[in-house]
């Protein structure tokens, strides 16, 4: 899809604290999902949506994140002159993916935060933000699918997905209705990691938006909430409560492949699970896992 006026944010100023010690000197974005580094698979869904421009939000010793996405010519020669062509392709492939840039966040202060920071790069245009440890299987189109329905009905739009309701406190979690359109759904109201008593449905929101510049404002003003941080979703809220300032706010739901790598019991699933799916690993790797689970039981 072509869309020439959006740019990508994707903030990855964490300290990812869940995989210490393994995050202790290297970023959590940069951990491997089979051979590629998560944040690569988050540019490369950037880039199959039409966007050429990427600004990456880091914070302290995050420079391994700017390094994948630079060239490494002593790297490159050495395959070169082995003639091994093919990981210099592989090698190539993220230092050519896009105009990938890069800015601190400073202090730790939360997601809205962390966009704030963008809004020199972005300026006054729509713009899509991609959390870094949520990964879209490329098969499932979804980053497209909601600039398209933004581009069309002049809307933030933000991604949904059907989660157990035993799960929703680990995700804002939005109040809708219904439209004509069986994949969007108007967002009335949005509430952050609320219990499962409190939460309004089962739709939780997943890490991919396309916001319109007037979310800088509201940031602007957005005082601090849940774990004493400036929260994105509070900010949505006030724009889904009053259209007068963005428009509506609506929320396509994704039913695809998704693969949350934030999480150290499901950053294994997702590694396995794509690394099933490829040819090069998938027929040994299931021989492996029949063969080992008799020995589960």
């Amino acid at each position: 899809m072509n869309a020439p006026s959006i740019k990508a944010v994707i903030p990855a100023a964490g300290l990812g604290t869940r995989f210490l010690p393994a995050t202790k000197a290297m970023p959590k974005e940069m951990l491997p999902v089979v051979d590629k580094p998560a944040i690569q698979y988050v540019v490369e869904e950037a880039v199959a949506a039409g966007i050429d421009d990427v600004l990456v939000i880091i914070g302290r010793n995050k420079n391994a994140l700017a390094n994948h996405f630079d060239r490494v010519t002593e790297l490159e020669d050495t395959l070169h002159r082995k003639g091994d062509m093919t990981k210099l392709e592989r090698v190539m492939h993220s230092s050519s993916l896009a105009d990938v840039h890069f800015v601190r966040q400073g202090d730790p202060r939360g997601l809205g935060h962390a966009v704030l920071r963008a809004r020199k790069h972005v300026g006054n245009e729509t713009f899509a933000v991609l959390l870094g440890d949520d990964l879209i299987d490329a098969r499932d189109p979804l980053l497209s699918r909601m600039i398209e329905v933004s581009q069309g009905q002049s809307a933030t739009v933000v991604a949904l997905m059907e989660v157990d309701p035993s799960q929703i406190h680990l995700y804002g979690c939005a109040d809708v209705e219904t439209t004509d359109e069986a994949d969007i759904v108007k967002i009335k109201a949005l509430v952050e990691k609320p219990s499962a008593d409190e939460a309004p449905s089962n739709l939780a929101i997943i890490g991919r938006y396309v916001l319109k510049p007037e979310i800088f404002d509201v940031l602007e003003r957005t005082e601090p909430g849940k774990g004493g941080e400036i929260q994105l979703t509070d900010a949505l809220e006030v724009l889904a409560d009053d259209e007068q300032v963005a428009g509506p706010v609506l929320g396509v739901v994704f039913g695809g492949r998704r693969y949350d790598t934030g999480d150290r019991l499901d950053y294994l699933k997702s590694t396995i699970r794509l690394a099933l799916d490829r040819d090069d690993l998938g027929p040994e790797l299931a021989q492996w896992i029949k063969e080992l689970a008799p020995q589960l039981d």
